[in-house]
C-alpha cells in the first residue's frame, strides 16, 4: 500500500485497507475490471486518489467542483486531471432535472433569468416550467445551463458508482454498510469485538452469490420505490438459492410482497405469494388468506399439515387462533383451545399526567426497599448475550468475514445453536455450576461498550447486572437463555416492561404493563405463557387514568 503522509488523508487510507482486504480475500471471484481497479488505484497521484474517495464516499454520481474544496487535496479540477476518464467524467453533461438536483433555488433563478410569477414556484414547479421549453430537453455541461454573465463551473461524474458498490458489497457483506464504519471505529464511537479472521473469511463463496445478492437488492429497491409488485415477481428469481443466507434474503422479500398484496386485499396474488414462500409466517398467512378466498377445504388441508409439525411457537399460536373458525365454517367438531396460562393480574386507576403507562406504573410501585426498573427486552437479552459471548463470537467458518460486525453473519439461521452446540454448553453450564454469576459480571466490565447484538449497554448498568443476579434464581434466568435460544429471531422480543426486586428477600416480579384500550400482543402471550408454565412471578398490570375511570 502506498505511504499516506499523514492524518487528514484517513478515508484514503481505510480505502485503501479495504482494497487491499479485498485483494487478499476475493482475488478468485474478481472481474476484470474490479481487478484492474484494484492494480491501478493505488498507483495514482495522492491528490486524485483522495478526491476520488470523497467523491465515492457522497451519495449521488454528479458532483459541483465548488463543492469538493478539501484543503488536503487542494483544486478538485486539477486533482480530477489524474483520474482515468472512464473513472471520472469531468465536465459531465447534464439534464435539466440533474442541474435542479444540484443547485439551490436562488442560484437556479439566476442561472435561467427566471423573471414574474415563477421566481415564487416551488422548486418542483419550476422545473416542470422549464423542461415544457424544447430548448431545455437535451443534456449540456452546467456552463452551458448558466445564462452569460451569471459564472458557470464544472461538474464531475463518477462513473464507477456500481463498481464501487460491488467492492463495499463484497467486503461488508451487505449494502447497509458503509465506508463510514472505519471512521467511527477509528474514533472509538462505535467499537467491534476482535475476531481472528483467517485469510480465506469472505462473504461471498461464489461470484454467482454477489451477482444475485445485487439482484435481490434490485428487486428490494424497485418494490420499495412503489413498482408494482407483479414487475418485482417477473424480476425476482423465482428457482431456491443454493446458498442458505442468500435463499432467506429472497423469502423475505416474497413474503414482505405477500403482506402488501393482502394489505391491497389481492387476496389471489397474496396466496400464489405465500404458497410458494417458506419465510417463517407464510404459510400460517397463507391459511388465512385462503380463508379469505373462501376456499376453507384447502386451509383445513394445509393447517392440519401445519399443526403435525409447527415451524415455530408463534406459529403454533396462529393456528390455534385460525382452527375454530375453520371448523365452523365446515362443520367440523369445535377444536379445542388450551386453556391460557394463568397470570396474576394488577388493576391501577392513576391520575392522568402523560408521558409513558410504564413509567407511571414504575413510579406507582416503586419503594426503597423494592426498586422498579424498565427493562422491557433489554434484561433478558443482555444476560443471555453476556452469558453466551464466546458462543456468539466464536470464529464460525463463514459467521465473521471483516473487523465490523456485531453479530454473527448466521445469527438467524436454524442451524445457528446446532453449529455452536458445545460451546453454548459449557455457557449453559454456568448456572449449574455456580459460576454464572462472576461469569457475568467480568464479561460486563471487560466487553463494555463494545458492539452486541442483545446487550444495550446503556439500559444494563452493573447496579441493575447485581440486582438481577441477587434476586433471579439462575433457573430461571437459564430459562430465560434457553427460550432465547429456541427461537432468537421471535424470542428476544415481547418479554414483559417491568421488573420488581426485592433485594433483602431475594426475589422479583416481572410486570406488563397495557394502558387503556391496549391489547397483549401475540408474543407477549407467549412469554407470559412460558413464565407462568415454569413459575416465574410475572403479571399484567392493566392501567386506567382517574378521568377516564370516571
Amino acid at each position: 500500500m502506498p505511504a499516506v503522509p499523514d492524518h487528514r488523508f484517513y478515508y484514503l487510507s481505510n480505502f485503501q485497507q479495504a482494497l487491499d482486504w479485498l485483494g487478499q480475500r476475493y482475488a478468485d471471484l474478481l472481474q476484470d475490471e474490479e481487478r484492474d481497479f484494484l492494480l491501478r488505484f493505488p498507483a495514482l497521484p495522492l491528490a486524485a486518489r483522495a478526491l476520488f474517495v470523497r467523491m465515492m464516499m457522497r451519495k449521488g454520481e454528479h458532483f459541483r467542483a465548488s463543492r469538493l474544496a478539501y484543503p488536503e487535496i487542494g483544486c478538485p479540477l486539477q486533482a480530477s486531471r489524474d483520474l482515468p476518464p472512464e473513472w471520472v467524467e469531468p465536465d459531465a453533461p447534464l439534464s435539466l432535472a440533474q442541474v435542479f438536483a444540484l443547485a439551490t433555488k436562488p442560484e437556479l433563478l439566476r442561472w435561467f433569468g427566471v423573471r414574474g410569477g415563477l421566481r415564487t414556484a416551488r422548486k418542483d414547479s419550476l422545473l416542470a416550467a422549464l423542461e415544457s421549453d424544447p430548448q431545455h430537453a437535451a443534456p449540456r455541461c452546467l456552463s452551458q445551463w448558466i445564462a452569460p454573465g451569471q459564472g458557470g463551473e464544472a461538474v464531475l461524474r463518477m462513473r464507477v458508482g456500481g463498481l464501487c458498490e460491488r467492492l463495499r458489497l463484497m467486503f461488508f457483506g451487505n449494502l447497509r454498510q458503509d465506508w463510514s464504519e472505519f471512521v467511527l471505529a477509528d474514533l472509538g464511537t462505535l467499537r467491534y469485538e476482535q475476531i481472528a479472521l483467517s485469510a480465506e473469511a469472505r462473504g461471498f463463496r461464489s461470484r454467482t452469490d454477489i451477482d444475485l445478492y445485487l439482484q435481490l437488492q434490485a428487486c428490494k429497491q424497485r418494490f420499495e420505490a412503489g413498482d408494482k409488485v407483479a414487475a418485482v415477481l417477473d424480476a425476482l428469481p423465482a428457482e431456491r438459492f443454493d446458498n442458505p443466507w442468500l435463499e432467506s434474503r429472497r423469502e423475505r422479500l416474497l413474503f414482505q410482497l405477500g403482506q402488501h398484496c393482502e394489505k391491497a386485499g389481492d387476496w389471489p396474488q397474496a396466496q400464489q405469494i405465500y404458497a410458494a414462500c417458506r419465510y417463517p409466517g407464510a404459510r400460517a398467512r397463507a391459511i388465512r388468506v385462503l380463508e379469505k378466498l373462501g376456499r376453507f377445504g384447502p386451509a383445513q388441508a394445509l393447517l392440519t399439515i401445519a399443526r403435525q409439525s409447527p415451524e415455530s411457537e408463534a406459529e403454533r399460536q396462529q393456528l390455534l387462533r385460525i382452527a375454530p373458525r375453520l371448523a365452523r365454517q365446515l362443520g367440523l367438531p369445535p377444536a379445542l383451545r388450551p386453556r391460557p396460562a394463568v397470570v396474576d393480574q394488577i388493576e391501577l386507576v392513576l391520575p392522568a399526567e402523560g408521558g409513558r403507562v410504564e413509567r407511571a406504573v414504575q413510579l406507582h410501585l416503586q419503594r426503597a426497599d423494592a426498586p422498579v426498573f424498565y427493562v422491557e427486552n433489554a434484561l433478558a437479552n443482555a444476560l443471555f448475550g453476556l452469558l453466551c459471548w464466546e458462543a456468539l463470537f466464536a470464529p464460525i467458518p463463514g459467521a465473521f468475514f471483516h473487523p465490523f460486525q456485531r453479530e454473527p453473519a448466521d445469527l438467524l439461521s436454524a442451524d445457528f445453536a446446532a453449529r455452536r452446540r458445545d460451546v453454548l454448553a459449557r455457557c449453559l453450564r454456568r448456572f449449574d455450576d455456580g459460576s454464572y454469576r462472576a461469569h457475568l459480571l467480568a464479561i460486563h466490565e471487560s466487553k463494555h461498550g463494545l458492539q452486541s447484538p442483545f446487550v444495550a449497554w446503556g439500559w444494563v448498568t452493573r447496579e441493575l447486572m447485581v440486582m438481577a443476579l441477587d434476586c433471579i434464581p439462575a433457573a430461571h434466568l437459564k430459562l430465560w437463555c434457553l427460550r432465547i435460544l429456541d427461537d432468537i429471531r421471535e424470542n428476544r422480543n415481547g418479554f414483559p416492561d417491568l421488573i420488581q426486586f426485592w433485594p433483602q428477600q431475594g426475589r422479583y416480579r416481572m410486570i406488563e404493563v397495557k394502558g387503556p384500550g391496549d391489547r397483549l400482543q401475540d408474543n407477549q402471550r407467549r412469554w407470559l405463557d412460558y413464565c407462568a408454565q415454569h413459575a416465574m412471578p410475572v403479571a399484567v398490570c392493566y392501567l386506567q387514568w382517574e378521568q377516564a375511570a370516571a
